[in-house]
């Protein structure tokens, strides 16, 4: 069992406070849902979660341990999908990824099946710059299935997304929940996802 907890979580931004006080723990199998209107701070408390942005008061612990004490291990266990996707134009969609998969640990799932399921494997070949935006999407997904680490951390997951891609979304994070991970999610649009959820409410 995984737990992710955070005490007394305070976030604040130039002269407006985000977040005060929030409270929260999330074990295996769960999902922590982060609502709230454009601009309520959903970002950045996910990149306050990560390290990315400092925490004006507050600490995060795993399974008890504070994650200042195991920085290195912690950022191992993380899968960050934001916005932006992060390839290279100029290089293909396999290329990208080719790349990234001797960056960091990754699962023992092979690439070509990860964009086979993506429904990327007859685009792989393509700059990434040629991609649309529901493309490019799919393939910051493929990091999700790339990664080793228990812990997904999804900003607007949902974004760019015909219909289909936004099922497929739903399936993964349920696999993954079903499988013992853990998931953290900003959206402001519905995820229906088939496991025990956590709700923060923004603004």
């Amino acid at each position: 069992m995984t737990t992710l907890s955070g005490q007394s979580v305070s976030i604040i931004r130039g002269d407006r406070c985000l977040c005060s006080d929030l409270a929260f723990s999330v074990d295996s199998g769960e999902l922590l849902l982060i609502e709230g209107a454009n601009g309520s701070g959903k970002t950045s408390l996910l990149r306050g979660i990560t390290g990315l942005l400092t925490l004006d008061t507050g600490e995060l612990t795993l399974n008890g341990v504070p994650v200042t004490q195991i920085w290195q291990s912690f950022r191992g266990e993380i899968i960050w999908l934001s916005h932006r996707v992060g390839f290279k134009a100029d290089l293909n969609l396999w290329e990208n990824l080719a790349f990234e998969k001797h960056l960091r640990s990754t699962s023992n799932t092979e690439l070509r099946s990860i964009l086979k399921r993506l429904d990327l494997d007859q685009i792989a070949t393509l700059p990434f710059g040629f991609l649309s935006a529901g493309q490019g999407r799919r393939a910051g997904l493929a990091r999700l299935l790339m990664g080793a680490g228990r812990i997904w951390i999804l900003d607007e997951p949902l974004t760019n997304l015909d219909a289909s891609g936004q099922s497929l979304v739903q399936e993964l994070i349920t696999e993954h929940l079903t499988s013992k991970g853990i998931c953290i999610a900003a959206s402001h649009a519905p995820l229906e996802v088939d496991a025990r959820t956590h709700r923060i409410k923004l603004g």
